[in-house]
């Protein structure tokens, strides 16, 4: 991966640094199921999107599960997540059931969004989950809400706003940036750089000397650059950023480095003319951030590779049984097509009648 300027305060050894020196071997176990349960997931989406079952686009996050995992992995009570089309990964971290995950793929009406929202747009209010984002980097003003939220109601929190390496040239992005410098916002952007936007590599793409998170100095926010196959190190640079955010009330902008094994969606069928085949096996055997971290876990005599097998075996088993609950449910009956549409005024709240949501009088 491309080497980056470090800007963190960290030691070389991530597993050493607070937020990572404490974790419970158990804790470290529950990363890998995590990690694993996402790509099962997909893998078995991937099976039935080629059968022609699902609809719509796919955007798979295969290979960059350690970010999804290890920047989630540190959410408090008052953190909230907001990400783009790529959503499955993040969706899965934060603890979405799978099975509602699975269905809403397949457009059923036991789907995370009623089978109305498809692979963008998974949805988990209880669990501070807010998409699912189709719009390049629509999200990013957005994640400033939440943010501006947090702010106004004086609670001790951040918001994660993912995005991908080919929405920092969106203008709404560095609109975003502007204001969250401004107004003193506890937003982290978190640039999940897989290398080739929907298709272009990013030096082809994007104006930078270093990395893209360096634009940041331009409004006068502090910035990091982060491996993303390595958990540790994800944990740690991210635990600054919150940090930061919580007593500090103030932006951050995190560049990490992953890679996706397929396509920018299923649909790519030029996946493999704008890298070669060599350079995605390369990836695969060298820096798949699961492989790495169960190399991890064996080597602190934590997990054994046979133990992490049979972890992987029932995990597939957990995706087949979402993939069966998808396909024996029911799609949405016709009447309910005006329904869902938005929340306040399905359920009739003082704010889909007033127009006041949480920022009072």
């Amino acid at each position: 991966m491309r080497k980056k300027p470090q800007k963190a305060k960290e030691p070389a050894d991530y597993s050493k640094s607070a937020v990572n020196a404490s974790l419970a071997p158990g804790e470290k176990i529950r990363f890998l199921t995590e990690m694993m349960r996402i790509r099962r997931f997909e893998q078995t989406a991937l099976k039935f999107y080629n059968q022609g079952k699902m609809g719509g686009f796919l955007h798979l996050y295969i290979g960059q599960e350690a970010v999804a995992v290890g920047t989630v992995s540190l959410m408090g009570a008052d953190d909230h997540v907001i990400t783009a089309y790529r959503d499955h990964g993040h969706a899965l971290a934060v603890g979405m059931d799978m099975n509602a995950c699975m269905a809403e793929l397949l457009g059923k009406a036991t789907g995370c969004s009623h089978g109305k929202g498809g692979s963008m747009h998974f949805f988990a209010p209880d669990k501070n989950y807010w998409g699912g984002h189709g719009i390049v980097a629509g999200q990013t003003p957005l994640g400033l809400g939440l943010a501006y939220g947090l702010k106004y109601k004086g609670l001790k929190g951040c918001c994660l706003c993912f995005l991908g390496d080919g929405a920092v040239n969106q203008g709404s992005f560095h609109e975003s940036l502007n204001l969250a410098a401004l107004w003193k916002l506890p937003v982290i952007y978190v640039i999940e750089n897989n290398q080739y936007s929907m298709g272009t590599s990013m030096e082809r793409s994007s104006a930078m000397k270093n990395c893209l998170a360096e634009r940041a100095e331009g409004y006068g926010i502090a910035w990091d650059a982060a491996n993303g196959e390595d958990l540790y190190e994800v944990r740690a640079k991210t635990w600054h950023a919150i940090r930061r955010a919580h007593e500090e009330c103030l932006p951050f902008v995190l560049e990490v480095d992953t890679y996706r094994y397929y396509g920018h969606s299923v649909a790519d069928a030029n996946a493999k003319k704008y890298r070669s085949a060599e350079e995605i096996e390369r990836y695969k055997i060298h820096h798949d951030p699961i492989r790495i971290w169960r190399k991890q876990l064996d080597d602190e005599n934590i997990l054994t590779e046979e133990a992490a097998d049979e972890l992987d075996n029932k995990i597939k088993q957990e995706a087949a049984a979402a993939a069966q609950f998808a396909l024996d449910s029911e799609p949405p009956a016709p009447e309910t097509i005006f329904d869902d549409v938005y929340w306040e005024a399905d359920h009739q709240t003082e704010a889909g009648q007033t127009g006041r949501h949480f920022f009072g009088d």
